[in-house]
């Protein structure tokens, strides 16, 4: 699967990206110091300081439209798993399901050299997509996770990357459950010819 993803693009072909497969140990590891460090945060919000992600994925100030999808893609989740708007305890379980790659025995985390530019991200997110629909011509299922982020102080080490590498994401790769209720879940999209304009 990661052979045939590394056919992505790249601006001037420069394959910014190292991508890193956990299994068995590593990922077990990687998966206890993550979930120690989330339940200090759980207990004591302020600990959320220590772990900051190397970079915005979400804008500091959130707005309209975007504000209002993100809501309905959590809010309809949420529904799905019976967990009620204040349920606090129960949005930080599910929460915490990330750092247990949702149960898949295999996860993979994608860095690059922080200093190239902001391109390379873009790169890394075709490489990314090319391993998610890689593992579907096999039967896998694949769930990319900015969550990881976060923690990439304590990640890196684990993974033996170097001091030059910036932690991208994570994903999870397996077999879906498709008995369970969350994967019933189909995330909304908006019309097409709200975000595409066709010019002749």
């Amino acid at each position: 699967i990661v052979e045939i993803a590394l056919r992505a693009p790249s601006g001037s072909n420069t394959q910014p990206w190292r991508v890193y497969v956990v299994t068995g140990a590593t990922r077990q590891r990687i998966v206890d110091a993550v979930c120690q460090a989330q339940s200090s945060v759980d207990a004591d919000p302020s600990q959320a300081e220590h772990y900051q992600e190397p970079f915005d994925y979400y804008p500091p100030q959130w707005f309209s439209p975007y504000i209002e999808r993100r809501r309905e893609n959590g809010w309809g989740l949420y529904g799905l798993l019976g967990i009620a708007k204040g349920e606090k305890t129960k949005m930080a379980d599910q929460q915490r399901r990330n750092f247990c790659f949702f149960d898949a025995p295999v996860g993979l985390f994608f860095t690059l050299d922080r200093r190239m530019g902001n391109g390379a991200k873009i790169d890394t997110g075709m490489l990314m997509q090319n391993i998610m629909l890689a593992a579907k011509a096999h039967g896998l299922d694949t769930c990319a996770q900015a969550a990881w982020n976060r923690y990439h102080r304590l990640i890196l080490p684990l993974l033996k990357a170097s001091s030059e590498e910036e932690l991208v994401c994570g994903m999870a790769l397996g077999y879906a459950d498709h008995h369970h209720i969350v994967n019933t879940f189909r995330t909304p999209r908006v019309d097409m010819r709200e975000i595409s304009k066709f010019l002749d």
